[in-house]
């Protein structure tokens, strides 16, 4: 078994102790060694009625760090909804991710969005990711590297401490304690995944990101009356100041 099936072989083998139930990239940014993977764990509303909203969200997510730089050979995205022409499976998503993480040198990004609760984050039709398993994955999939964990669902703040790192920056749609909104029929993105995708248009890094989709929440929030406000987290690691790519996103004219 070669490294990289072993580490594969081996978030898999965490990962499943929790079942429950373009735009072109731009030569030679900051971002382009580093490994990437954006899943849409989730496509349903609370009620179990489809939605597009995740799926959106994958797609300009997509979009948008390919335009800040990643490469699409080191960039993964997949949604995990059953109804699509060529489903792919929690496993098979894991898989996917293990592949691009184990032939990038530089960071790695983990961006997920979908439902979540005060256990964890729905992963595909029956399963759910509670933080130890969360951190487990993290680990295995992107080992000593800096790394960047997104994690947009409801009650995502209880992802924080579990992740938390030296080399690790952190980011979360809600407060552990908080709901996140954007999750229903005629939403375009979940209002975090929203956020993030206007802020890559102009952040100069990882952590302009950060600050930049928390105030477009804020604002948002309070502009619609939504109390109490999902209140993004984010926690950024002694060491991630200098590991972090630290120049402007780099970005295609136009």
């Amino acid at each position: 078994m070669t490294g990289s099936s072993r580490r594969a072989w081996t978030a898999l083998l965490a990962f499943g102790v929790v079942m429950a139930a373009g735009a072109p990239a731009v030569a030679q940014s900051r971002l382009s060694d580093w490994s990437g993977a954006v899943i849409a764990a989730d496509w349903r509303t609370s009620g179990g009625e489809p939605i597009q909203a995740f799926d959106n969200a994958r797609r300009d997510l997509t979009a948008g760090l390919l335009a800040a730089g990643l490469q699409r050979d080191r960039l993964y995205d997949a949604t995990l909804r059953p109804d699509v022409a060529e489903p792919v499976t929690a496993t098979e998503a894991i898989q996917g991710v293990a592949q691009v993480a184990a032939g990038a040198t530089g960071g790695c990004l983990l961006y997920f969005t979908s439902h979540g609760s005060p256990e964890g984050m729905v992963f595909g039709a029956d399963r759910t990711l509670n933080p130890t398993a969360m951190a487990t994955l993290v680990r295995q999939l992107c080992e000593a590297r800096p790394t960047v964990v997104v994690v947009s669902a409801c009650f995502s703040g209880i992802f924080v401490d579990a992740l938390a790192g030296p080399n690790r920056m952190v980011m979360t749609a809600a407060r552990r304690d908080r709901s996140s909104f954007g999750c229903s029929e005629d939403a375009t993105y979940p209002y975090f995944d929203g956020c993030v995708i206007e802020g890559l248009k102009t952040a100069s890094d990882f952590i302009a990101l950060a600050n930049a989709a928390r105030g477009c929440v804020k604002r948002r929030e309070e502009a619609e009356g939504l109390s109490p406000g999902s209140e993004p987290q984010v926690s950024i690691g002694a060491n991630m100041q200098f590991l972090l790519p630290t120049v402007r996103f780099e970005h295609p004219p136009g």
